[in-house]
């Protein structure tokens, strides 16, 4: 099937010329040799790997405070289990393990490194490619599936995201791949398929918490409308799904919930050392309705902690945010298209029967973007640019099989045939105030995407008057390298000019230095190096002591904990201001000789340098500790300079 192919004339129970039902049957066909499609699809799977996994070693770290993580996960399995962001276990990260699992397992198969940590986030992503490529070929045709997989290809933040450690990249992969279950379930109405479906959200729930569970009511809608068995049927198989949905989700949260305190690391970015805390509080409501979190992680809306704002890094809440300067440039290039789309194969499949897997698909991927683009854009709590790669596939979807249904439509409506030429002006034009934003970025390329719309646009509309078929082949692939020129510039910025560190984005917009414009990105970000000397004095007069030093926030002790793999105390997680330990506590462990050394100020860094810290953060326990410290510690001369080092075993 191609653009231009408009076989599907059959008409339904109205009269109505319908679009092409795709087949529901489950056939076992035998191998055969690719056809010109398959060729097509393998180059775009291909070109996914090239693009995510080319020059990975440049990213470094990424987000040391997770690369941490994954260097404490492949020197001990307890750290591994729980999520902690040293070997000692003292706290765990800001969020549930999955993501982590899958990075350390490939450190500890092919030794910790750049690649064995990045590599996975990267093949995730051409894994989603390939899968999103899969599911849209299923519903919509060829042609539908071949640029959805190139927009998903080329979508900024996607590309950020799947050369990042971030749990981003799993997070989308696990609910791409629970899409395609849930279909497999409404084209084969088997109950285990939904079962499936549950299981791997559950997973998503372990990567990211509640973000992962925007999916659901699409999810939900798309079977109870078009599953074929009876309707209490269908109950009964989504309660079943929601089961598995439970136990993938809930066993590790039950085990922590469950685990004694005093034997388990303290819970990250919690005020009170608790998983449902962590579940229903930060990584939860408070993230759509703000409130105080008691912490800033790498989430958070600043140093010191409480960060939580409707500010925040990713621009003010409201319905325009995603076409703001924060993230307008990460997901928004292809909207305009999908929006479109999407209304127009609501329009075409208005008159299918219930079950119709043409319609379907449009409320699969419409509600999933519709949901997922709402919440974030109203959430007045901590959000982030990049938290937007959960959207991506289902935008991608829409834009690819909207460009074939609004050339549809324009062929079955006279009146609607300059609707497809008129996106592909409002698209391009949107392409070019998102360049603009930033006048020095590649300034040549504005013009040349505005002329090249304008011919594409003028041959669409002439060859479907004409019909003249290699017309509008030539300006659709015009049109589609027009509209996807944008994207690919950002994603050569990225690539170049890689982010590092916790807050990060894609494009000029990136913390990877370097002026903007075409290959280069511009922004805060970057981190020192390793403080060699510090380690060196650190691991030859350790001792007896339990933990090689103790810093304050994780900017100061995320460095050592890669270079070393040894236990290093983060004192109040990550910004610095979890109640972890208190001073009584912190006293008692000087007392028993677990903490000797003690880092005060500046920044550790590291490659990648990852969050905030150096110093206290804003909480009353991290502010008594450093008081104590630096009345009864004693200042040691290590050699090195940035960062003052206290002996506090005379203070036991």
């Amino acid at each position: 099937m191609t653009l231009l192919d408009d076989t599907d004339t059959e008409l339904d129970d109205a009269g109505v010329p319908a679009v092409a039902e795709p087949d529901r049957t489950d056939r076992r066909r035998p191998l055969r040799r690719p056809s010109r499609s398959g060729w097509i699809t393998g180059a775009i799977g291909g070109l996914a790997a090239f693009v995510y996994l080319w020059d990975l070693d440049r990213v470094g770290y990424a987000n040391s405070y997770y690369t941490a993580a994954v260097k404490s996960a492949t020197v001990s399995w307890k750290a591994f289990f729980f999520g902690s962001i040293d070997p000692g276990n003292f706290i765990t990260v800001d969020k549930p393990p999955a993501a982590l699992w899958l990075q350390a397992l490939s450190g500890r198969i092919f030794g910790f490194s750049t690649w064995s940590m990045l590599v996975p986030e990267a093949l995730c992503g051409v894994a989603t490619v390939l899968l999103l490529h899969h599911m849209v070929r299923k519903w919509a045709g060829d042609t539908s599936a071949h640029l959805a997989a190139l927009a998903l290809t080329f979508t900024p933040v996607a590309v950020l995201m799947f050369r990042y450690n971030n749990p981003d990249a799993f997070l989308t992969f696990l609910c791409v791949a629970a899409a395609a279950a849930l279909w497999k379930a409404v084209e084969s109405s088997r109950t285990r398929w939904l079962v499936l479906s549950g299981a791997l959200v559950g997973l998503a729930f372990q990567t990211k918490m509640l973000q992962a569970f925007l999916i659901l009511p699409a999810f939900i809608a798309v079977y109870l409308w078009a599953g074929t068995p009876r309707l209490r049927t269908r109950i009964a198989q989504l309660v079943a799904a929601l089961l598995s949905l439970i136990v993938s989700a809930g066993w590790w949260v039950a085990i922590v919930a469950l685990w004694p305190a005093a034997t388990r690391p303290y819970i990250g970015s919690t005020s009170d050392n608790s998983i449902l805390s962590l579940v229903f509080g930060y990584n939860g409501l408070n993230r759509i309705f703000g409130g105080s979190s008691g912490n800033g992680g790498p989430g958070g809306g600043g140093p010191g902690g409480g960060g939580n704002t409707s500010v925040g890094f990713g621009g003010a809440s409201g319905i325009g945010r995603m076409f703001n300067v924060a993230n307008g440039g990460q997901i928004s290039w292809l909207l305009p298209l999908a929006g479109a789309g999407l209304l127009a194969g609501l329009w075409l499949t208005r008159r299918h029967r219930r079950t119709s897997l043409g319609r379907a698909g449009w409320v699969l991927w419409g509600g999933w973007a519709v949901v997922s683009l709402v919440v974030f854009s109203l959430s007045s709590g901590i959000f982030h640019q990049y938290y937007t790669v959960q959207v991506a596939p289902a935008v991608a979807a829409l834009a690819g099989a909207g460009a074939v249904a609004l050339h549809r439509l324009g062929r079955r409506n006279r009146w609607l045939r300059g609707l497809l030429p008129a996106v592909v002006i409002v698209s391009a034009a949107w392409a070019v105030v998102l360049l603009a934003r930033d006048g020095s970025y590649d300034s040549w390329l504005r013009p040349v995407i505005m002329v090249g719309a304008a011919f594409a646009a003028m041959g669409l509309w002439l060859g479907a008057e004409l019909r003249h078929k290699p017309m509008e082949l030539a300006a659709a692939a015009l049109a589609a390298v027009v509209l996807l020129a944008g994207p690919i510039a950002y994603t050569v910025t990225s690539i170049r000019h890689p982010a590092s560190g916790s807050i990060v984005a894609a494009g000029p917009g990136s913390t990877g230095g370097g002026p903007a414009g075409f290959g280069a990105g511009g922004g805060m970000g970057g981190g020192s190096a390793v403080d060699r000397t510090l380690i060196s004095y650190l691991e030859s007069h350790q001792g007896s002591a339990t933990y090689l030093v103790a810093g304050f926030g994780s900017g100061s002790t995320e460095s050592l904990i890669i270079a070393t793999g040894k236990p290093v105390m983060t004192i109040g997680g990550f910004s610095g201001s979890d109640p972890a330990p208190t001073l009584a506590q912190f006293r008692a462990m000087v007392r028993s000789g677990a903490v000797r050394y003690v880092l005060i100020g500046g920044q550790g860094g590291g490659p990648g340098g990852g969050g905030f810290g150096g110093g206290p953060g804003g909480n009353g326990a991290a502010s008594s500790i450093s008081a104590w410290v630096t009345a009864h510690g004693t200042t040691v001369n290590y050699g090195g300079t940035g960062s003052t080092l206290y002996d506090v075993s005379a203070a036991a």
